[in-house]
């Protein structure tokens, strides 16, 4: 049987789900419900159910976040979301968690039963696969030597023959055309995760198993690295019809999109080639092509790179690298902006420029402006704006992205500089607590924090809102005040412990500070 958990903070809703359902004829069993988040988690452990069934929102830890754990606690398990909120963005936001089951309230009988036999259906297939062992290990062992032939034309790999293709990457190389294609799936990092990318990527997948057959006498397509890369093999006479069914796989993919959330898709066709040693470079070229969406727009196929506009790209990183030095030393992101701006100004008035030479400028762009700002960390910072700037469909977008690398760096350097500064004023505190039983002198401080007098005081009142001789006073008062509560110490002893010779000026300091005598303090408070 196959074991399921009801999770739902309505007692009556977690009731509906069990007496709609003919759960025995499933060939299901229910092993648990949850009222909130927390418990469904506990009963994950310890039952390790098949089946989660659960609402959005719940106290404790919510829907969204439960399926998150539970994939952590579980990565197999089959989840249903159940929902009042009928809007796209909640059937996303489960995309986002991996999740494709999605059925709003009010529960409507049959559609639960379909959803439960749908699920069974795939738990079923994948109890065989993994009883047989051997036919899934083999599918996955090919389906990954030919992902290898996509990885090593990538990386420009040459050498290759019709034997070894077939013996090293399951590939039966035809004689014909063979052509390299891209699908670009553009989307917003910050919000697409990678169970969200994976379930895209499958659908797609998906249409071009159903697609192509019959037009190619073979074909790959897989992802790497967040892209779809293809290579098609097919007899001359069926070129018009590829052309055909590669618009109507990326029409398809468009026509499911909102579902995605806030994606993108475009596809670039590369020039058709005889020898597959020439595939290498027919692949850069379409690497090159899909940057042309920039310019013409998501949503369509694209053939052909255009020719470059001649644009004189140093004269322009050169003009942005003097607008931008002046903004990094002053810490002005503002200034950094106007910088940006205008070298986008500069940039879209080229004539006839090409997709790929905007995303070059900006990741040049964005790479002098990290150099420039010195910070820590500059590659993985590099890395991270190369990779956001490769999700961009629009123009508009890269030069965002360069803005936000700007604004984000200068508050990274603006933060270490205050941290930096503050730092022996930290020190000067810390001594001062440390040390306010002795008679403790401003140059006494300075000397030790490595400051002139007059620079530490202006910083020590800036860092905290006081003097350094009335800070080393209320220190000494607020001792003082500890000491007569928690103590029967004589003041007299009070008063030498917090650093005064003088009882006289100790009551009147105290006084002027607390509006009462020590003495009289004690009676009030001790």
């Amino acid at each position: 049987m196959w074991k399921v958990i009801i999770a739902d903070d309505e007692k009556l809703i977690c009731k509906l789900v069990q007496t709609l359902v003919d759960w025995n004829s499933l060939g299901m069993e229910i092993v648990g419900t949850a009222e909130n988040g927390l418990e469904a988690l506990a009963l994950i452990e310890e039952k390790s159910p098949n089946i989660l069934i659960t609402d959005i929102r719940m106290p404790g830890c919510n829907g969204l976040e439960l399926i998150k754990q539970a994939r952590e606690i579980q990565p197999d398990i089959e989840i249903v979301i159940i929902s009042g909120y009928a809007h796209f963005e909640y059937a996303q936001t489960a995309i986002a968690y991996g999740v494709g089951n999605y059925i709003l309230k009010p529960i409507k009988q049959a559609e639960l039963t379909e959803t439960l036999q749908k699920i069974v259906k795939r738990l079923e297939v994948s109890y065989k696969n993994n009883l047989s062992g051997s036919l899934p290990n083999v599918q996955n062992d090919l389906k990954k030597l030919r992902e290898n032939l996509l990885k090593d034309i990538l990386n420009g790999k040459t050498g290759f023959t019709a034997d070894r293709m077939e013996k090293d990457y399951y590939f039966k190389l035809q004689e014909g055309v063979l052509q390299p294609f891209l699908f670009k799936i553009d989307f917003d990092v910050e919000k697409t995760g990678e169970a969200a990318f994976s379930i895209i990527s499958q659908k797609a997948e998906e249409l071009f198993t159903v697609t192509m057959p019959g037009v190619c006498k073979e074909c790959l397509f897989a992802f790497q690295d967040f892209t779809g890369y293809g290579i098609l093999n097919y007899g001359p006479e069926n070129k018009d019809e590829v052309r055909k069914r590669l618009r109507e796989f990326l029409k398809q993919m468009e026509a499911n999109k909102n579902l995605f959330g806030d994606v993108e898709f475009s596809l670039a066709l590369g020039r058709g080639v005889t020898d597959i040693n020439v595939l290498p470079d027919a692949m850069e070229e379409t690497k090159q092509i899909i940057a042309e969406r920039l310019i013409e727009g998501c949503g369509r196929m694209l053939e052909g790179a255009p020719i470059r506009s001649g644009m004189r790209k140093q004269q322009l990183l050169e003009k942005y690298s003097k607008g931008i030095e002046h903004a990094i030393e002053m810490m002005e992101e503002k200034e950094a902006r106007e910088a940006g701006d205008s070298l986008k100004e500069a940039v879209m008035r080229v004539p006839h420029i090409t997709g790929r030479e905007i995303l070059e400028m900006v990741l040049d762009a964005g790479k002098l402006f990290v150099l420039r700002a010195g910070t820590e960390n500059t590659e993985k910072i590099q890395r991270e704006f190369v990779f956001r700037c490769g999700h961009c469909s629009r123009r508009e977008q890269l030069f965002a992205e360069l803005n936000k690398l700007q604004a984000e760096m200068i508050a990274e350097i603006k933060d270490k500089r205050e941290k930096e500064a503050t730092r022996p004023i930290r020190v000067a505190k810390q001594y001062i607590l440390e040390n306010y039983q002795k008679n403790i002198t401003l140059e006494e401080v300075c000397e030790m924090v490595g400051f002139s007098s007059a620079y530490f005081s202006v910083m020590f009142k800036k860092e905290t809102g006081e003097g350094f001789a009335k800070y080393v006073t209320r220190v000494r008062i607020d001792k003082a005040k500890e000491l007569l509560r928690e103590t029967n110490m004589p003041v007299s002893e009070v008063c030498e412990k917090v650093g005064y010779n003088d009882r006289k000026h100790f009551t009147h300091t105290f006084h002027k500070m607390t509006g009462v005598n020590p003495a009289e303090f004690r009676r009030l408070y001790g």
